[in-house]
């Protein structure tokens, strides 16, 4: 295939949670997120390989892979280097876009991916949802190159089948977060329900079809709070703590079920306050968080609360803000919400965080999700 002359770059935004971790992994149920100004680039040109050339400021070795059997398999040329692990997000994502170009009778396109990260510092992540963010993007990135008019919700749920191949467990709630952008309400589909569609009916029929459950929509943002956000300097996985607890014989307890529901009431007061501009409201619920994530911890054993996560949270509340981790915990980040207004319990919450090894993010709400 002769490589086209034009090159295609999509940007999305990383995404913290605000409520709703570890329930939200259950179909239907919510929670609230918030995309970020700093994200993932992917830039997206012809290739003279027959295959696709994968690279990032990110790695130092680019990855190559050929079109086989509408997979993309490791590349004779990088037969016995340790490639096959790296970047399955932007792999899945690219096969999960050449699924669909090849229901649609197009074929395979030649393709050289750069991926461009600012949810990174020295390699190390920030915990802002960094797969879910190049995710979006390569799927944007691609179906666009390709000549793919594709609607926000198609992308997503584009996005949704890449990741949900590699890891089921995944809400998908940073995938929402990065396409649609903004604060949002979020309810997660049945990840196995919508591989067997795809599996049954083909992408084309997944696009197309209901997906119960499965629910975003835009929120307004507080009225008068600021959002601080703290980074503990020790990245976290997700998928590993997500993991842990899916087996342990905690899942399934009457514990688990009290946790989902008063997750999911305070979930939905915290729209209500968002809906309603009533701050002091929204401030109750992210303690209310706080707490269930602390019962779950000392439950379950998972490690949600580091030294540094506790410090952060306890920062926030003596000077009357509210604090919890942001995702999974373990590490990564965590927010705040405070009085925009005081200025000097702003500056003194940086302070404190300082101190305590945590490091005070340069990172905002971002009203747009992916864009060019």
């Amino acid at each position: 295939m002769t490589p086209q002359r034009r090159t295609v770059v999509r940007h999305a935004p990383g995404k913290l949670f605000v409520v709703g971790e570890y329930a939200v992994v259950e179909p239907g149920c919510p929670a609230i997120l918030v995309s970020v100004d700093r994200g993932v680039t992917v830039t997206v040109s012809g290739s003279r390989d027959a295959g696709v050339v994968i690279s990032s400021d990110l790695d130092p070795h680019a990855v190559r892979r050929q079109w086989r059997d509408g997979r993309l398999a490791v590349h004779g040329t990088d037969e016995g280097r340790s490639t096959r692990g790296r970047w399955p997000h932007v792999v899945s994502a690219i096969e999960t876009v050449g699924r669909l170009l090849t229901e649609r009778g197009l074929p395979l396109p030649a393709l050289a991916v750069s991926v461009s990260s600012r949810l990174h510092e020295d390699g190390r992540k920030f915990g802002l949802g960094s797969s879910g963010a190049v995710t979006v993007a390569t799927i944007a990135a691609v179906s666009a190159y390709c000549g793919l008019e594709l609607s926000h919700d198609s992308r997503f749920r584009l996005a949704v089948l890449a990741t949900a191949r590699i890891d089921p467990k995944g809400s998908g709630g940073d995938l929402a977060a990065s396409t649609y952008g903004g604060w949002i309400a979020y309810r997660a589909p049945d990840r196995a329900f919508v591989l067997d569609l795809a599996e049954h009916e083909g992408v084309e029929g997944a696009l197309r079809a209901p997906w119960p459950g499965c629910a975003t929509r835009r929120l307004p943002p507080p009225a008068d709070l600021c959002l601080e956000v703290g980074w503990t300097g020790n990245p976290a996985s997700t998928t590993a703590l997500v993991s842990d607890l899916h087996r342990r014989t905690w899942r399934g307890s009457a514990s688990h079920h009290r946790f989902v529901a008063a997750t999911t009431d305070f979930v939905h007061a915290a729209i209500d306050a968002l809906e309603s501009g009533d701050d002091p409201g929204l401030l109750r619920q992210i303690r209310r968080a706080r707490g269930e994530l602390a019962r779950l911890d000392a439950e379950a054993g998972l490690g949600i609360f580091t030294p540094e996560l506790t410090a952060l949270c306890d920062a926030a509340e003596s000077v009357g803000g509210a604090a919890k981790p942001s995702g999974a915990g373990g590490g990564d980040c965590g927010i705040a919400l405070l009085d925009a207004g005081a200025q000097q319990n702003i500056a003194c919450l940086r302070q404190r965080w300082d101190a305590a090894g945590v490091l005070p993010l340069s990172v905002h709400p971002a009203p747009e999700g992916i864009k060019q």
